[in-house]
């Protein structure tokens, strides 16, 4: 007796679906992927962002000079205010005081000797014509000229050594506040040497923040550019992958049962040799297990293996 099977087939256009399905994602996953387009991008330095590093670099002691300089200034306003400490105190003044001073001291007092010395020489005339020479009268009368012309001489003398003194102390006093002044110039050309050092600090880190603060921006979009690539290439690579798992999940959805199935065919398969040559069906049941209580294992008849 032939052995009738009813099978359940899903139209032919599924099966074709799947077929064709089969045929694409074998050839599809048989070619490698480009893994070179998919890697990510590093965008690099800019030009404002490496001529921040060149301006960070060169910029590295460039205050220096001008501290140096400072120093130098402070060097020469110390000096100068040692200078005119020097014209300070007793012996400020002697700096000033003219060599020839005594000289000329010397001469004034030389032309009052003589000049006085006349006078004494008058006194003796005056007294030798009224019949006095020698006397006591005379006598007092040297005494009271001597007396007056040493005060004189010594006034006159002082007179000249202050009026010396007066001018030294004068052009000494002028020394001491021009070389002041010229101390605290000094000082004040340092403080702004110092000032100038600072300020170039200041003005090349801003330049320097400036710069890398546009070249950060413009490095953020050439990243963003990159990454627009980069996404793009995947997008391409994968787009055939994307494409194939939609037709797949389509093609699955049809063999799973979600779309009607039109087909249905009882198959009867033709007898086996051996079927034909124990001549019955029974026979071969009973033989080879065929019984209900064996369908599921067609290779024993008892149950037990052979």
């Amino acid at each position: 007796m032939a052995i009738e099977q009813v099978q359940n087939l899903p139209q032919q256009y599924v099966t074709d679906l799947g077929a064709d399905y089969g045929k694409q994602l074998a050839g599809l996953t048989s070619i490698p992927i480009n893994t070179d387009r998919l890697a990510p991008q590093l965008a690099g330095q800019n030009a404002l962002q490496t001529q921040a590093s060149s301006l960070a670099g060169s910029g590295v002691g460039a205050y220096q000079p001008y501290l140096n300089q400072a120093g130098a200034f402070d060097t020469t306003a110390g000096t100068q205010a040692g200078t005119a400490a020097g014209f300070t105190g007793p012996q400020g003044y002697n700096a000033f005081t003219s060599p020839y001073q005594q000289d000329v001291i010397n001469e004034t007092l030389a032309a009052y000797d003589a000049q006085a010395g006349a006078g004494i020489t008058n006194i003796g005339l005056n007294a030798a014509k009224s019949g006095n020479l020698g006397g006591g009268r005379e006598g007092v009368m040297r005494a009271n000229y001597q007396t007056d012309s040493d005060l004189n001489r010594a006034l006159l003398q002082a007179k000249m050594l202050n009026e010396g003194f007066t001018q030294s102390n004068q052009f000494a006093n002028q020394a001491f506040n021009q070389n002041l002044q010229l101390s605290d110039q000094y000082g004040q050309f340092g403080d702004t040497q110092r000032n100038m050092a600072n300020q170039i600090g200041d003005l090349q880190t801003a330049d320097i923040n400036q710069l890398g603060k546009i070249g950060g921006l413009n490095q953020l979009q050439d990243q963003a550019v990159l990454d627009q690539v980069t996404e793009q290439n995947r997008l391409e690579t994968y787009e055939p992958y994307e494409r194939l798992n939609t037709y797949g999940s389509g093609v699955a959805s049809l063999f799973s049962g979600n779309a009607p199935f039109g087909n249905q065919s009882t198959v009867t398969p033709n007898p086996t040799p051996l079927q034909t040559a124990l001549g019955t069906g029974s026979v071969l049941s009973g033989i080879f297990g065929g019984g209900s209580s064996n369908r599921q294992n067609p290779y024993t008849y008892d149950g037990q293996p052979r």
